[in-house]
């Protein structure tokens, strides 16, 4: 292994990290519309710290992070972005909007586009839907944007929570690549 080749200590890691934060102007949140499973949320709460997301809105049965389970997986990432309980995913989408986000449901419907063909923009917040049901009608009805991931396996879906962590960094990417 070359000297270049080592892994990051501490201190380099940190280095690393503050300066791709410079060089990244972008607003991210996450809608969790009906996303069941703690893990899954868990999981969703510690992508979004580490692409400094600034909110995340629940929607029932979304469990919210003060359940141990949820907290277990999100391993103190929830204390990083603030996060809200919402009536319904309706209601999220029109927070998310006032707050000037552009909101992009990421779900398999015939109308989607790949997600790398929408411009995410500099503000965006992601709509992620229940496990096996998706985002729920009212809520597709009511973002800006559907697009989807596309997969070349035999796999039709990703686990929500990958679908999150890989969407979170393509909008990361659009802006790095502008």
């Amino acid at each position: 292994m070359t000297a270049d080749n080592k892994p990051l200590g501490a201190t380099d890691l940190k280095r690393l990290h503050r300066e791709w934060r410079r060089k990244t102007d972008l607003r991210l949140a996450m809608i969790l519309d009906g996303v069941q499973k703690p893990f899954n949320v868990g999981g969703l709460f510690r992508s979004a710290a580490a692409y400094r997301a600034e909110t995340m809105w629940l929607v029932p049965p979304s469990p919210p992070p003060t359940e141990r389970s949820v907290a277990k997986s999100a391993l103190g990432c929830e204390r990083l972005l603030e996060w809200h309980m919402a009536d319904d995913g309706v209601a999220a989408v029109a927070e998310a909007k006032e707050l000037g986000f552009v909101t992009v449901a990421v779900e398999l419907t015939g109308a989607a586009s790949p997600l790398f063909d929408i411009d995410l923009g500099p503000a965006v917040c992601l709509v992620l839907g229940h496990e096996e049901r998706g985002v729920k009608a009212a809520t597709l009805n009511a973002v800006d944007h559907v697009g989807y991931l596309p997969q070349l396996g035999k796999v039709g879906s990703l686990n929500v929570a990958q679908a999150g962590t890989l969407a979170l960094y393509e909008a990361a990417r659009q802006i790095w690549t502008g």
